[in-house]
């Protein structure tokens, strides 16, 4: 995952997460997430499914990258593998490469 050229997460084990009628999404585990480069905003929202959703910024990302990045901090039970994991929206990034390893 990169952000203005910078590498922002690298990971191999990231959790695919499917829901009716939308793209899979990819959940990246903090550890495996540049934090620094991220920047908390005031954003959220909330999923019935999923529970609270807190949102972070990439400033080297510009106005593209604001709200970029979500994490559900306190899942609900059916999806707690989630917590401690990040997801990224394709659209406010420079890339995202999924490489068969």
């Amino acid at each position: 995952m990169r952000v203005a050229s910078r590498v922002v997460a690298d990971t191999r084990d990231a959790l695919t997460l499917k829901e009716a009628g939308y793209p899979a999404v990819q959940y990246i585990p903090r550890q495996d997430v540049d934090m620094s480069l991220l920047e908390r905003t005031d954003h959220a929202t909330y999923c019935p499914y999923k529970g609270e959703c807190a949102y972070y910024s990439v400033p080297v990302g510009g106005e593209r990258a604001v709200n970029a990045v979500w994490t559900y901090e306190h899942p609900y039970d059916a999806v707690a593998l989630i917590k401690a994991h990040v997801a990224f929206y394709p659209d406010r990034v420079e890339a995202i490469e999924e490489l068969d390893h």
